[in-house]
């Protein structure tokens, strides 16, 4: 007789774990059933366990297929028998396919045999036959029973999490950092432990033990040892997701990302269009002075957002996506999918970016090839102008470089409707800036480069 009490405190504890109590007593019926086959039973016998949750009173019987000479084979005269079973360890008979099982009287019962028991028997029915009650069960008997409740919850624990957070698929989850192994950051988000792989990680971040953290739950994966739940901070879903919580006109369909080009840490240019006239689409992304993206912007940890105003003309989104950079004129070159941009040569280095970065964003956000020149000059891109501010030209080289290299789908000029499921697919690049750029002097000595262009992205 088992003690109700602790079985219904126990059963209390794990229905908060998600495990019902249903689940729970068929993992303590089949426990107690595989003891007693292990210290009472017979090879081949098909053994339940039945619990009395009113009494705490195990009962156990034996069942049997009813079966014909077309559903298992008899043994022929001077076949072997077949091997004994260590009296622990079950040996089930091997089947060829397409043989027949050998028939076995602890789990066979013959149709005649049946009808002797049950007049309406059918074959392919099961036969209840009760067994004598046992309560003393031998040590190895006991350790069995105790691993199949192990594992029995262990697979209800499992199916529980995989349903809870296979909702959450694509969603933002919070936790809080447990620990940081071989560069992957482990995370307790309550029933489960997600991991943030280093590649999925924002360069330069740090992750402090006890921190709390929000990520993008993009994987939900059953292995060997339980439930892994893989988490990113770098995917551009995560910048999406953010601005979904802020930006009530963007989830509700009031507006729309149209496309986005992200390079975690650094920068990230995203491109909005409005489905309602009476909406603002970058008004309704920036908020009330510049609310809504410094709540974004402060989630990643500083990175700086440019919001584009999505449109179908090509020329205009172009000139658009090299904000904050003036560009006074936009020639397209469809045949070559190219686009030649002219801009002051005070606003040349603006629009080239630190290391190419902002050329390079506008040509993954468009999918167009962009070269940089200024008035009275020649395309930096093409030329390898010496004189190029802060050698441009290798720059603008890598950006349209780096825009050949897309998807071959954008290369051949789909609308930039399409430009989101393009970009965001791609692994997110890992664009740290050595010390020296970060501190790079101007020339009046007294601001570095990332302090100048802010100044600019304020004007």
């Amino acid at each position: 007789m088992l003690d109700l009490k602790t079985i219904n405190s126990v059963l209390g504890e794990f229905e908060e774990r998600g495990i019902t109590k249903e689940t729970m007593v068929d993992a303590i019926e089949q426990a107690m059933a595989t003891a007693y086959k292990k210290e009472y039973g017979k090879r081949g016998q098909v053994v339940r366990g039945m619990l009395d949750m009113d009494t705490g009173t195990v009962s156990f019987e034996q069942v049997k297929t009813i079966v014909d000479d077309t559903m298992v084979r008899f043994p022929e005269e001077g076949e072997e028998e077949l091997p004994e079973a260590h009296p622990h360890y079950e040996r089930e008979e091997v089947v060829a396919e397409g043989e027949l099982p050998r028939y076995d009287a602890e789990k066979h019962i013959l149709i005649e045999d049946a009808k002797r028991i049950k007049r309406d028997a059918e074959v392919g029915q099961e036969l209840i036959f009760p067994l004598e009650p046992q309560d003393d069960f031998g040590r190895i008997a006991a350790q069995t029973a105790k691993q199949v409740v192990i594992q029995k919850i262990r697979e209800a624990e499992k199916l529980s999490i995989l349903d809870e957070f296979g909702h959450k698929k694509g969603e933002i989850v919070t936790g809080i950092v447990q620990r940081a192994e071989r560069g992957a950051i482990f995370v307790d988000l309550g029933r489960a432990t997600g991991i943030i792989p280093y590649e999925e990680q924002i360069p330069g971040e740090r992750y402090r033990t006890g921190e709390r953290i929000s990520a993008y739950l993009y994987a939900v994966d059953e292995g060997f040892r339980g439930v892994y739940l893989r988490l990113s901070r770098s995917h551009p879903r995560f910048l999406t997701r953010l601005f979904e919580m802020e930006v009530p006109e963007l989830a509700s369909g009031a507006i729309e990302v149209k496309g986005l080009a992200r390079e975690p840490g650094s920068r990230t240019k995203i491109a909005i269009a409005s489905l309602d006239p009476h909406v603002d689409p970058v008004g309704s992304l920036v908020g009330q002075r510049g609310v809504r993206v410094s709540t974004v912007m402060a989630a990643l940890g500083g990175e700086r957002i440019d919001i584009i105003e999505w449109s179908e003309d090509q020329a205009a989104f172009i000139k658009e996506s090299l904000s904050p950079a003036t560009v006074l004129d936009v020639e397209i070159d469809e045949e070559g999918h190219r686009a030649t941009v002219t801009v002051s040569e005070d606003q040349q280095s603006l629009a080239i970016g630190r290391g190419g970065q902002n050329v390079r964003l506008a040509a993954k956000l468009t999918g167009w090839n962009i070269d940089i020149a200024a008035v009275g000059g020649e395309s930096v891109a093409d030329s390898g102008n010496a004189a190029a501010v802060e050698g441009a030209s290798d720059e603008s080289v890598a950006a349209t470089e780096a825009a050949e290299d897309m998807d071959p789908a954008v290369a051949a000029g789909i609308d930039p409707t399409e430009s989101e499921s393009v970009v965001t697919e791609e692994a997110p690049a890992n664009n740290t800036l050595s010390m020296e750029e970060e501190t790079t002097q101007t020339d009046d000595g007294n601001e570095s480069v990332s302090d100048a262009e802010e100044a600019r992205d304020e004007a």
